[in-house]
């Protein structure tokens, strides 16, 4: 389905993106509205070489309440990662919206770049064969060329949309076959990332993905009408630069964010099992809030906050031998506070 990318409303923009027809699909279960932006090599919104090209939400409600929308104010093409110096200004790289993933290599970079030769290719998982450019050390914010963006196809229902990439890079060794369904579900106020993730190569695929989630809840300003809540006591964390603070279980915002401020933090304390994956985002002022579980253990956990987004990633850990398959869910559990 092709149609205009709704894009931030007008009073949280203070600049103005550019209008395209990117294609795009719609689904709803009756309480969740949500707008998917489809990969396309060609008219695609998100064509960068850093984010899976799949389950890109444009735009997502519940309840009169909004949660998932583009997080930048600008786009420039030529920002390398995000400029926040006179707002929140994205590069082709980054200039994304959630619940956004990447994938990377065990070594931090991406399946079989350590062994390609300059000139030869690796794999990230979502995008395609992308090619190395010279002995440079691996880059996420580097625009490869992408040589093979693999076979996508996109089947859709009312309530869910399945993407399913299938890439083979005979050159180094390394194949999938990777689905991922968006799904709503029926009678709730649910959404479920469904992932499976097969190893069709010679050569394991070992690494973890994590999710930048990138949550603009109701375009309020990130600052001290929200809370992140998480199941376990907070620690291992930095100083914020008195933007935002660790009290027990809970990240609280000091004062509103402003162009050039960044609260980020590493955050530890989670154990080895799943229950600790289980993380709630609250605005306490538009009485929105949102829950996230997954099912597999935390390996990461980072905060990364500037003034229209406030983003906790998780990591989880893959370690896939060929033939193997791969399959983890993340739920997404929309509420809203009682007053």
């Amino acid at each position: 389905m092709e149609k205009t990318l709704r894009f931030v409303a007008a009073v949280f923009l203070i600049g103005s993106l550019r209008a395209a027809d990117y294609p795009q699909a719609e689904i709803s279960n009756g309480q969740i509205r949500a707008t998917l932006n489809l990969p396309d090599t060609q008219k695609g919104y998100y064509r960068g070489t850093r984010f899976d090209w799949s389950g890109v939400i444009a735009h997502l409600e519940y309840n009169g309440h909004t949660y998932f929308e583009p997080f930048y104010e600008k786009f420039d093409p030529n920002v390398r990662d995000v400029d926040l110096k006179t707002g929140v200004i994205a590069g082709p790289i980054s200039a994304t919206s959630g619940p956004v993933e990447e994938f990377s290599g065990a070594d931090g970079a991406t399946p079989g770049y350590a062994e390609a030769k300059p000139g030869g290719t690796f794999i990230k998982i979502g995008i395609g064969v992308l090619r190395k450019p010279d002995e440079s050390k691996y880059d996420h914010y580097y625009r490869y060329e992408i040589a093979d963006s693999g076979r996508w196809t996109v089947k859709k229902a009312p309530g869910w949309v399945r993407f399913t990439q299938e890439v083979n890079d005979r050159a180094s060794g390394y194949a999938y076959l990777y689905r991922k369904t968006v799904r709503l579900v029926t009678g709730k106020p649910e959404m479920i990332l469904e992932h499976e993730l097969k190893n069709t190569g010679s050569k394991a695929i070992e690494g973890n993905v994590y999710n930048h989630n990138f949550f603009v809840i109701d375009h309020q300003p990130t600052g001290p009408d929200f809370a992140i809540l998480f199941p376990f006591q907070i620690s291992g964390t930095r100083e914020m630069a008195n933007l935002a603070e660790v009290r027990g279980n809970q990240i609280n915002y000091l004062k509103t964010l402003e162009n050039g401020d960044t609260a980020a933090t590493q955050i530890k304390g989670f154990g080895d099992t799943a229950k600790d994956y289980d993380i709630s985002v609250e605005n306490r002022k538009t009485g929105a809030g949102v829950h996230v579980t997954g099912d597999k253990p935390i390996a990461r956990v980072y905060l990364w906050s500037v003034k229209t987004t406030l983003c906790p990633e998780v990591y989880v850990n893959l370690q896939i031998k060929p033939g193997q398959e791969s399959k983890w869910n993340a739920r997404y559990q929309f509420y809203t506070l009682k007053k």
